[in-house]
C-alpha cells in the first residue's frame, strides 16, 4: 500500500502530479473537491466560494475535517488497488491525519514555484473566477492557505518538487517518484534530480 499526498500553494502544479498519477493507473482523490461539492450542497458557487466554504468546514468541524472527510474516499480506492493519490493536502494537522492512519505507508510531495509563475498558470488554466468576477486575488489565496497551517505541511514534506521547468520535466520527476518512491530522485543526476530535494 502506498498513499502519495500532494502539497503546494494554488498554481504549482498538484492537479498536473494528478495527471500523472491517473495516467499511471492509479486513483486521485482530491481534497478540493470534498469541498467544492460542500460549497454546492450549501446552494453557493465553487468558482467564487471555494474558499470561504474550505474556512467553514474547518471552523464547524476543526482543523482536520477535510482529512478526515477524504478518509473513507482513501480506503475505498485502496480496496481495489495498491496505491492512492491524495491532491491538496493544506496543514500539517491533515499530514497528522494520513500519518497517523498509513503511517510508513504516506509519502508527502512538495510542488513549490513563484508567486508569478502560479499566477500565469491559473490565469492560463481559467477555471477560478478572476478577482474582476468577484473571485479571490492569488496573493489572498496564499494567505488564506498559510493560514490553515500550508507552510508546516511543505517543510514536512518527504520530498520537495521545484515546478519551474517544463511540463514534461515536472511529469517525469513526479512519475518517478510515484514509481519508485523518493529515493529513486535523491542520487539521479541531470536536471529533474536538480530541482528535486528528498529530506529525511
Amino acid at each position: 500500500m502506498h498513499v502519495i499526498g500532494t502539497v503546494g500553494l494554488p498554481g504549482s502544479g498538484k492537479g498536473e502530479a494528478a495527471t500523472v498519477a491517473r495516467e499511471d493507473g492509479i486513483p486521485v482523490v482530491t481534497m478540493g473537491d470534498v469541498v467544492r461539492q460542500e460549497t454546492a450542497d450549501r446552494g453557493l458557487d465553487p468558482a467564487k466560494d471555494h474558499g470561504k466554504v474550505a474556512q467553514a468546514l474547518r471552523d464547524e468541524n476543526g482543523p482536520a475535517a477535510i482529512a478526515e472527510r477524504s478518509l473513507p474516499m482513501i480506503e475505498d480506492r485502496l480496496e481495489d488497488g495498491d496505491a492512492v493519490l491524495v491532491d491538496g493536502i493544506r496543514s500539517g494537522t491533515e499530514v497528522d491525519v494520513f500519518e497517523e492512519r498509513f503511517g510508513d505507508d504516506f509519502t508527502l510531495i512538495s510542488i513549490e514555484a513563484p508567486f508569478e509563475v502560479r499566477a500565469e498558470r491559473i490565469d492560463a488554466r481559467g477555471r477560478d473566477a478572476d478577482e474582476n468576477d468577484g473571485g479571490e486575488p492569488l496573493a489572498a489565496r496564499d494567505e488564506r492557505e498559510r493560514g490553515f497551517g500550508m507552510d508546516d505541511a511543505m517543510e514536512r514534506a518527504d520530498v520537495v518538487v521545484e515546478n519551474t521547468g517544463s511540463l514534461e520535466a515536472f511529469h517525469e520527476q513526479v512519475r518517478r517518484i510515484i514509481r519508485e518512491g523518493p529515493e529513486a530522485v535523491a542520487d539521479e543526476s541531470g536536471t529533474d534530480a536538480e530541482n528535486t530535494e528528498v529530506r529525511q
